[in-house]
């Protein structure tokens, strides 16, 4: 679903969960985001992350986001993985 470009910052716009089966530092995930984007990631818990909005949108100037999150683990050498995911906001009348 869009988020409406007039959303509040701290608003959460999606719940990521992240798994890692091994034990130990090799099971131990954290997780970022690629780039500089108006979101940021805050741990909820162990295995559970929330995509917050981190500053104003403003549908004008950048309609949709793609958004690329990195988990790494930290073993030695450390394992990762991507996901994408295509964040569309929506315009809000401003008269």
């Amino acid at each position: 679903n869009p988020i409406p470009e007039d959303s509040v910052q701290s608003t959460v716009v999606a719940v990521i969960n992240v798994r890692d089966r091994d034990s130990g530092d090799n099971g131990e995930v954290i997780c970022n985001i690629d780039g500089d984007l108006p979101f940021r990631l805050e741990r909820s818990s162990e295995n559970t992350y929330k995509l917050i909005i981190a500053s104003v949108l403003d549908r004008e100037k950048v309609s949709d986001y793609n958004i690329t999150i990195t988990a790494r683990d930290r073993g030695i050498p450390s394992l990762w993985s991507r996901a994408a995911l295509v964040l569309e906001v929506s315009d809000v009348n401003d008269n």
